[in-house]
């Protein structure tokens, strides 16, 4: 897909969330539901004319908040169509595990999966690939972290990322990152803010 129909479809698709002229009722959407949308699709930065200069919009990594390592050795992550960090998302996303335990991805709702990335994984780590609508368990026995994705909405950025043990791999993991978010169509900076709460 060309650059130009890739920047057309998201338009399209962006407009077609934000309702056209649709009475808000008409879409079956809530009004937190709506609050998101509204959220995702304004504005961010500056634009710039002939001679401007914008200052760039600019996050602050300290207000990121660090995820602790989760309790137990057993660990679930549902996969859904909407839930409190958004739409298309693993819960919770990013996760904090010791070496050996084991993560079991449940589809609460239908048409999910959960497959790793190549190239996002601890070097020798066995991957995965859930078929859709299917639970799976994996046990991860190689530190590092992951980085997985659902395959039916990889381009709407539902992603997820797994530490276990220590962040051994987390320079080849974010350099990936910033190719992988170049494919998402919409939340383009989620892989992003997912790494930086580890």
């Amino acid at each position: 897909m060309s650059r130009f129909n890739l920047i057309a479809a998201t338009l399209v698709f962006i407009a077609m969330l934000s309702g056209c002229g649709v009475d808000q009722s008409d879409r079956g959407l809530t009004s937190s539901q709506e609050q998101q949308v509204a959220d995702r699709i304004a504005p961010v930065g500056n634009v710039s004319m002939a001679g401007d200069i914008a200052a760039p919009a600019v996050v602050s990594m300290a207000s990121v908040e660090k995820v602790m390592l989760s309790e137990g050795s057993e660990h679930t992550v549902k996969m859904l169509n909407m839930g409190d960090g958004g739409s298309m998302i693993f819960e919770p996303a990013v996760i904090k595990v010791s070496k050996g335990d084991t993560i079991h991805f449940k589809a609460v709702d239908l048409s999910h999966n959960s497959a790793t990335i190549d190239g996002m994984i601890p070097a020798g780590a066995a991957d995965w690939a859930g078929a859709l609508s299917q639970d799976i368990s994996v046990t991860l026995d190689t530190e590092g972290v992951y980085v997985y994705q659902c395959d039916p909405h990889a381009m709407m950025a539902m992603v997820g990322v797994i530490q276990v043990g220590e962040a051994i791999n987390m320079s080849e993991i974010q350099a990936a990152a910033e190719k992988q978010a170049s494919r998402f169509m919409m939340n383009t900076d989620r892989l992003t803010g997912y790494l930086a709460q580890l």
